[in-house]
């Protein structure tokens, strides 16, 4: 029990950027869905993630990340399970999620009076999509671990394409993500309670998760220029920019949408009393 304590400790300890960013996604997420809704998702997030990880790590098909290795140096300095570090798996709880609000904020300001937006499976795609984006930046800068403080984490025994990232990697982000959403989704509906994320004001449902997604990128933006990888660097920038201009401009319109609806409401109100 010493031991596992102690590698616990020692997760957080060597991570702590993982778990500053999963506490912030605790507090948007429950703010907007509620405990348990955010206890099944995190649950959910993580079980479909080692899973995939583990069969993509172990043996030689790589389904569905491709083939790749962890490095074990910190085994005995922080908590694996079954070969896997716990923060990888981890991680997926809250860049799945902040990648699925972000997708419903998006639709919505297309179609802000569309119902089960987060329901859809277009929805799913989307977010599948943004999740996907944010490993373009993640990955690349992930494999030079041993030139920051994450240490040298895994490796692709066949390298890749994409400053030595394989593009089945990308493609199983987006598969990942997706069936986290979709798996959510199916159970979600059986709880029976109110969807608290209705009622939850907008910064907490469409600001809150744009910040995180892109907080994370800039922090892993500023590693890439940090260890001296300026190609790398630049090349994530210009990917990133036109989805954050999309993004910027959905919100925005989306922000205006709804402050229009609520001033409708006020004046519908007045009149009918």
């Amino acid at each position: 029990m010493i031991h596992l304590l102690r590698l616990a400790l020692g997760t957080v300890a060597l991570r702590p950027y993982v778990f500053v960013f999963f506490g912030i996604y605790l507090f948007i997420a429950i703010s907007t869905i509620g405990w348990k809704r955010t206890g099944l998702y995190s649950i959910l997030a993580y079980l479909i993630a080692f899973v995939c990880e583990y069969t993509s790590s172990h043996g030689d098909l790589g389904i569905p990340f491709g083939v790749y290795r962890y490095v074990e140096t910190t085994r005995d300095r922080e908590l694996w399970i079954a070969g896997v570090p716990f923060m990888d798996s981890l991680s997926f709880t809250f860049l799945s999620f902040i990648s699925y609000r972000l997708a419903i904020a998006l639709a919505s300001s297309r179609r802000p009076n569309a119902k089960d937006i987060s329901s859809r499976w277009l929805t799913a795609g989307v977010a599948g999509f943004l999740m996907m984006y944010l490993d373009v930046i993640i990955d690349p800068v992930t494999l030079q671990g041993s030139r920051w403080f994450l240490g040298d984490l895994y490796y692709y025994p066949n390298g890749g394409p994409y400053f030595g990232v394989t593009i089945w990697n990308f493609i199983g982000w987006f598969v990942v993500c997706f069936i986290i959403v979709r798996v959510y989704v199916a159970i979600e509906k059986r709880l029976g309670d109110v969807n608290l994320g209705k009622a939850a004001p907008y910064f907490l449902t469409a600001l809150a998760p744009a910040l995180l997604y892109f907080s994370i990128m800039a922090f892993n933006l500023w590693v890439t220029f940090r260890i001296g990888e300026r190609v790398m660097g630049w090349t994530g920038v210009l990917l990133c920019a036109p989805l954050a201009a999309v993004v910027v401009y959905s919100i925005r319109k989306g922000r205006q949408d709804s402050l229009r609806v609520a001033q409708e409401g006020k004046v519908s109100f007045s009149q009918s009393t």
